[in-house]
């Protein structure tokens, strides 16, 4: 049975396509264009933490960061759509790939604040969204990255405010499909649907719950 929240998420969806009709065609670069122009030396970090709304502005704001892209990513379908991610069985979750250069910021800080955006002992989800398309998961691109997401797994376990085991998975990156453009940069093409969205879910009351106070242990 759909839950409450991802009813009113659909209803939502039904508004944004009908402005993404005219959106489509306006100047902001796109992420095949950004990928295409990156200079030598740019990288890569994926990860997923629930709705991939919610997880572009916490790294677009950093110093360092080129772009965030909202997409899909792990699963098994090819070209899978935001309909066939969401109703779950393409193995897929939402994501967000994210390009920056590491001469001014550190794979280590973006994993700092990965943690700090997600609820790593969910098993079920993120928040209000439930289902294996909305789960925590860091995707590394290569060695290093996997070494220091490790690393930072471990370094959290040992040190963690709250008491429940944390469930996030470490796996090697995969084919990533960037979403359909109206779900790109939500929170800025669409600020009071996104702030009612991220309310009504209790993600920042969570969140709070979880890194301010200790999970209320």
């Amino acid at each position: 049975m759909i839950n409450l929240f991802r009813r009113w998420k659909l209803i939502v969806m039904v508004g944004i396509l009908l402005s993404a009709v005219w959106t489509t065609g306006r100047a902001e670069e796109t992420p095949k264009q950004i990928s295409k122009n990156s200079a030598a030396g740019l990288e890569k970090a994926t990860f997923a933490g629930g709705c991939f709304w919610c997880m572009q502005p916490p790294f677009d704001k950093l110093d360092g960061v080129v772009s965030t892209t909202a997409g899909y990513t792990g699963g098994h379908t090819e070209n899978p759509t935001y309909d066939q991610v969401s109703s779950g069985g393409t193995g897929h979750a939402e994501a967000v790939e994210i390009l920056y250069d590491p001469k001014k910021i550190g794979y280590e800080k973006l994993l700092d604040v990965f943690w700090h955006n997600v609820d790593p002992t969910d098993p079920r989800g993120q928040f209000c969204d439930y289902g294996d398309q909305y789960r925590s998961e860091i995707f590394y691109h290569n060695t290093e990255q996997k070494r220091l997401a490790e690393q930072s797994k471990t370094a959290l376990e040992q040190s963690k405010p709250f008491k429940d085991p944390i469930v996030t998975k470490i796996t090697p990156a995969a084919a990533f499909y960037p979403a359909e453009d109206y779900h790109q940069s939500y929170y800025k093409k669409s600020p009071i649907r996104y702030k009612f969205y991220r309310y009504n879910c209790g993600r920042d009351a969570r969140l709070n719950q979880l890194w301010v106070w200790g999970g209320l242990k």
